[in-house]
């Protein structure tokens, strides 16, 4: 395909995206109507895809037009590229630029890629940091590997990847985290990922479950353990009782089969309070999944005010669940993928002032400033 084919393609995924669809049903709908797609062409559509998806409201200003067409005229002009290069209407190419694809300079939340109801949230809890923050957020994330220890080292892990080529390297501060530095798409078929010797996992979620006070011996407890990311960390850090609850029963089945690979092993519990209590629950509860934007962008554009109200409520109920099966001297620990005070900082405080006896241990942000998603972790005890 030729890079105007490519635009023209990322135009037709665009629109149907904004018709309803999900981005990656759009994304294999239209690989599969295009055999003649090679892989470099899939990726490239892909990219420009989610290009326009993490910078929606900013580049269909500078397009002209909230649809595949603007979308696209809009990010290439946000590079500081010519349209009309490309939109040339000649073969596969989009029609030509004319007067109606007139675009404007963005401003205020515009600008930063957000919806205007959710500034003052964010502004409140990034303050100085705010706009570099909100730029980071409108970039493509960065690849991170955990190098599962039950099986390598990061020098190993670091050879055996080397091998398919694919260039990754340590991350300061992480024990057992790779940043992949060359051909990402690569992991999926990758020696090491087939054998569970790395696992795909976000620098900052690996920190959280780094900054958990595991200990040989504990029964544990993934209240909330969707893929099971997570829990495969946990289960990789110490020799301990491992039990994983979530709502989505299929993500739960593939936990089975990624546990299989990884050499370590996780009971699956649909009622958790029959194997309670436990000595540390991990509650990664649901959230706005603000910090994780740049990976799912359309949740930016999901999100209302009513939504995140009842989040929080979902929120508030779960710690108390966990609460309630935790053993004396246990510890709670409350997670989240979400930038915002109103989740984090202050659903902590909530939970301290209903439950007597309850301190907080610990807080901790993570910043995407630092390279992975925008994470929250509260160690919580009686």
């Amino acid at each position: 395909m030729t890079p105007a084919a490519r635009l023209s393609a990322a135009i037709s995924v665009l629109d149907r995206v904004l018709a309803g669809d999900p981005a990656e049903q759009a994304l294999t709908n239209w690989g599969r109507a295009s055999r003649f797609a090679g892989s470099g062409d899939r990726h490239a559509v892909r990219d420009l895809v989610y290009d326009a998806l993490r910078c929606l409201r900013s580049h269909a200003a500078l397009g002209g037009a909230m649809t595949g067409r603007g979308l696209v005229l809009g990010g290439l002009r946000a590079k500081g590229q010519d349209p009309q290069t490309l939109f040339t209407g000649e073969g596969h190419a989009p029609a030509p630029v004319t007067a109606a694809d007139a675009g404007r300079k963005p401003a205020g939340a515009e600008a930063l890629d957000i919806q205007d109801w959710i500034y003052p949230f964010l502004s409140k809890a990034l303050g100085g940091e705010l706009y570099e923050t909100l730029e980071v957020m409108r970039q493509r994330a960065p690849v991170f590997l955990r190098v599962n220890t039950v099986k390598a080292d990061l020098s190993k892990a670091i050879e055996i990847l080397a091998k398919d080529g694919i260039s990754a390297q340590p991350v300061s501060g992480l024990r057992f985290a790779l940043e992949v530095t060359e051909n990402a798409r690569k992991i999926h078929g990758s020696t090491a990922y087939a054998h569970g010797v790395v696992e795909l996992q976000d620098a900052s979620s690996q920190a959280v479950i780094e900054a958990l006070p595991l200990q040989d011996g504990q029964r544990v407890l993934d209240l909330c353990a969707g893929g099971g990311g997570k829990t495969l960390a946990m289960a990789a850090r110490a020799r301990i009782s491992l039990f994983a609850h979530g709502t989505e029963p299929a993500r739960m089945r593939d936990l089975v089969v990624r546990s299989q690979r990884a050499g370590v092993q996780v009971q699956l519990q649909n009622t958790p309070e029959k194997t309670a209590p436990y000595d540390l629950i991990l509650t990664d509860v649901p959230c706005s999944g603000s910090g994780s934007w740049r990976r799912d962008p359309m949740g930016k554009w999901r999100l209302t005010a009513e939504r995140l109200f009842d989040l929080r409520q979902t929120q508030a109920t779960i710690l108390d669940r966990a609460a309630r099966m935790l053993a004396e001297g246990g510890v709670l620990a409350y997670a989240t993928c979400s930038m915002l005070r109103e989740e984090n900082e202050d659903q902590v405080a909530d939970f301290t002032a209903r439950n007597a006896g309850w301190q907080c241990r610990l807080e901790r942000r993570f910043s995407p400033l630092s390279g992975g998603d925008g994470f929250f972790l509260a160690l919580l005890s009686r």
